[in-house]
């Protein structure tokens, strides 16, 4: 990363790849050390990173709280105006996106001519520097439009961390499995330009690799993920991602002439997310081993072990405990949102595929799922069910335990 000016002041808040891939390893060989995650706070930086991952933290949680304006490069279009906006202090929400699909008749299925949305599958209802027309759905009964809400950020870093040999060691043995989990990888191009701080990895863009961030599991690497939401959700063009994109008004600039921020702006922001801790209360047996009974765990798999490559030393080399497979999953009809499986969408997951989510910090979150239908983790856990869903047998398991084992249940998940 290039020199920059740093804050004048440090806080730290308490309110709240590739497809090379590392030696293979035998669990026999792995080391057993294991992450602190016994803080009972969100939005806190790993214990015991370097002070220059501490700045970076601490410079990137600032830039991620403030608002970008028109003289920044906001707009022409967009949804929200910082990146604290969607996942205010690292946490889900407040903002969310809309998307829109094409459907069959049934609802739920893509039509094979999605030309009538010419602008792409996200709503962008406000414009901003020189924009004039938004983007909204047609007055179409066949265009489907669903909400998905800005996911936590809480302990991004684990899971970009975890080795790609882990991820295919996941998928191969849930492939073997004689019932109906059966998750897959959603391999996915690197979308951004090349990145001048390769401490992380040096992709460039059109490299193959593993998705493991967005709802979807789009998304390889969190300077992509952070540089593909400056453009999408903002309207802010970087080093990573020079262009606006396709707009009513066929504006390929702003108010700010040029390419709005440099890699700094990314980077930061990134380093930010990749730097904040897991949220987590000591939890007793009896939860783990009922999520355990009850196969929750095949999915939301309780650790996958990381790099020992990784740059952040506390985060190399330890079982992280992430509570995912990064996989996707083909869950109910009710919950598909219409999209169809396209690498400019959300890759090769389609319209009934969701990644599995990590659960962190759970307890800080009001509502559930992508769309945030749920209100609770029991409702959560009864929404997994419905039909052609992976998760029908879980939730018939979570079902006949007692009301107690199912108390019991929640509080250890809650706990995460």
């Amino acid at each position: 990363m290039s020199p920059r000016p740093r804050a004048l002041f440090s806080f730290i808040p308490l309110a709240m790849l590739a497809c090379s891939s590392p030696p293979e390893e035998t669990t026999s060989a792995r080391p057993t050390r294991t992450p602190t995650t016994s803080v009972d706070a969100f939005d806190v930086p790993i214990a015991g990173i370097t002070s220059e991952f501490l700045a970076d933290f601490n410079d990137g949680d600032l830039l991620f709280s403030t608002p970008l304006r028109d003289s920044d490069g906001l707009g022409p279009l967009y949804t929200r105006t910082s990146c604290g906006s969607c996942h205010d202090k690292a946490n889900r929400g407040p903002g969310l996106v809309q998307k829109m699909a094409l459907v069959e008749d049934d609802g739920v299925t893509p039509a094979s001519d999605q030309s009538e949305l010419a602008y792409g599958h996200t709503v962008h209802p406000l414009t901003a520097g020189g924009g004039m027309t938004p983007i909204l759905p047609p007055d179409d009964p066949k265009v489907k439009v669903t909400t998905r809400f800005g996911p936590p950020v809480l302990g991004r870093g684990y899971l970009e961390a975890v080795s790609d040999d882990e991820i295919l060691r996941v998928e191969a043995e849930q492939a073997a499995r004689d019932d109906e989990i059966h998750g897959r990888i959603n391999w996915v191009s690197y979308a951004s330009e090349h990145n001048e701080d390769t401490r992380f990895h040096d992709y460039d863009r059109g490299d193959t690799l593993i998705g493991r961030f967005g709802l979807k599991a789009r998304v390889p690497a969190l300077d992509d993920f952070t540089a593909d939401a400056f453009q999408g959700d903002m309207g802010i063009t970087s080093p990573l991602r020079p262009t606006e994109f396709k707009n009513p008004d066929g504006l390929t600039d702003d108010q700010k002439p040029g390419i709005d921020v440099g890699f700094d702006s990314v980077n930061l922001r990134a380093n930010y997310v990749r730097l904040i801790a897991i949220p987590r209360r000591t939890s007793d047996s009896t939860g783990a081993a009922l999520f355990e009974s009850t196969q929750c765990s095949v999915c939301h798999v309780p650790s996958l072990h990381t790099r020992a490559d990784y740059p952040v030393s506390a985060l190399a080399d330890i079982d992280a405990p992430v509570y995912t497979d990064l996989l996707l999953h083909r869950m109910s009809d009710e919950l598909a949102d219409g999209l169809p499986a396209d690498p400019g969408v959300d890759g090769q997951a389609d319209s009934f595929s969701w990644r599995t989510a990590p659960l962190i910090g759970l307890r800080f979150d009001r509502t559930f799922l992508h769309d945030g239908r749920a209100k609770s983790v029991t409702e959560a856990i009864e929404l997994h069910r419905g039909a052609h869903s992976e998760a029908n047998a879980s939730v018939d398991a979570f079902d006949a335990l007692t009301a107690d084992d199912q108390a019991s249940l929640v509080n250890f998940v809650e706990g995460l």
